[in-house]
């Protein structure tokens, strides 16, 4: 367990810290671009973190290639994922958020790797701060380091499969 706290900053402050676009998607729902963001093609090691509270989120280990143009996962890598229904634009989706930082990630969907689960975790770049394998203690998230043992420095194995 990391000796790390997380919790979500007040308003002023997240303003100030974040982008427009970043606070616009972890603070108001919002989807960036496909294609045109920072993580979607993204092949190093290393862990993916809230941009709002630093909680883990999810690993590149557990990345794939799903062809929708935003980074895509087959699992959290701890439980600070939460899920709730979304009935916007006239769909029935699940929206996920991180459960100290309450930011709006992007969506959880059942047409993943079957081989890894069956779950598609469809996240904002936006929302996330990436963090290299060779980083993790000094920023914190040393523990995590074990995740990574087969994919050091050279990338994760960014795979090809399609959801």
């Amino acid at each position: 367990m990391t000796d790390k706290t997380f919790s979500k900053p007040a308003d002023d402050a997240l303003r100030s810290a974040l982008t427009p676009e970043q606070y616009a998607v972890t603070q108001q729902c919002g989807t960036e671009p496909p294609f045109r963001n920072a993580y979607w093609d993204n092949h190093e090691a290393g862990l993916y973190v809230d941009i709002v509270s630093g909680e883990p989120l999810f690993a590149s280990t557990d990345k794939f290639d799903s062809g929708t143009g935003w980074p895509s996962f087959t699992k959290p890598v701890a439980p600070n994922v939460t899920e709730h229904a979304d009935t916007t634009y006239g769909m029935r989706r699940v929206e996920v958020r991180s459960k100290h930082g309450d930011s709006h990630l992007g969506h959880v969907f059942p047409d993943g790797p079957r081989s890894a689960g069956g779950l598609r975790y469809c996240i904002n770049s936006a929302s996330l701060r990436f963090i290299p394998v060779a980083d993790l203690a000094k920023e914190g998230y040393g523990e995590y380091a074990h995740l990574f043992s087969d994919a050091q420095q050279g990338g994760a194995h960014g795979g090809t499969a399609h959801g």
